[in-house]
């Protein structure tokens, strides 16, 4: 069956949108961020990726102002401060939903423990989200990887140039399975020469994320050769 696409991040760029909420307040308004993120407490959830280097962080906000990682820091008591801001000179739309940027481990933490992070949004927003142990397998670098952020929602991480993101088609599952398809990019696409993580956030009904799930990506760019890896829970 077809399923509805979520949010494609990449580090400060949306692709496609998907409907969410804050704890913190119905959406932009009256003590909101220039990216539509309220003050005071939000929503904040989170994922394993990369075979427990990196974590998806997602927050709720403009679809346009996907936010940018700011300071990194492990506290005394093991849990991960991580410093999110707004992109400067962006003109964001007056929407609220999920947005996900990854976030690396710093050195020395142990991923297979359970791990709290605690998000700061600026200065006036702030939340917090547990993750169990990651349990998953080790993943190469450079490799796709995914991870349920919730029911019906798991976060994907692909890697190649920050100037060609890839661009959903079309999500289709069964009870155990997954595919995700992408665009076929145009011939005379001009990409930049980095090399970098693109997160994106997928939603999907029908799939128990307790089961073993697995993930075939296929089409784009960088995906003739389907590609399946698990969605790690």
């Amino acid at each position: 069956m077809s399923l509805r696409v979520g949010a494609v991040v990449l580090g400060g760029l949306l692709l496609l949108g998907l409907a969410g909420c804050a704890t913190g307040g119905s959406g932009p308004g009256a003590g909101a961020s220039p990216s539509g993120v309220p003050a005071g407490e939000i929503e904040v959830d989170a994922a394993w990726l990369d075979g427990g280097r990196m974590i998806a962080v997602v927050t709720p906000g403009s679809s346009t102002c996907a936010p940018i990682v700011g300071e990194v820091d492990v506290e005394s008591d093991g849990t991960l401060a991580v410093g999110l801001v707004d992109a400067e000179g962006v003109a964001c739309t007056a929407d609220s939903v999920p947005r996900a940027v990854g976030v690396a481990l710093p050195e020395g933490v142990d991923h297979t423990r359970d791990l709290t992070v605690r998000v700061t949004y600026g200065i006036d927003s702030w939340g917090e989200t547990d993750l169990d142990g990651f349990g998953g397998a080790a993943v190469e670098e450079y490799t796709p990887s995914a991870g349920w952020v919730d029911d019906g929602l798991f976060a994907l991480v692909t890697w190649g140039s920050s100037g060609c993101v890839p661009e959903v088609e079309s999500v289709k599952a069964a009870a155990d399975a997954v595919t995700v398809t992408f665009v076929t990019p145009p011939a005379d696409q001009v990409c930049t020469m980095d090399m970098g993580p693109r997160i994106a956030l997928v939603s999907v009904d029908g799939v128990d994320d307790d089961a073993a799930v697995t993930l075939t990506l296929t089409g784009g760019s960088d995906f003739g050769a389907p590609v399946t890896v698990p969605i790690e829970g």
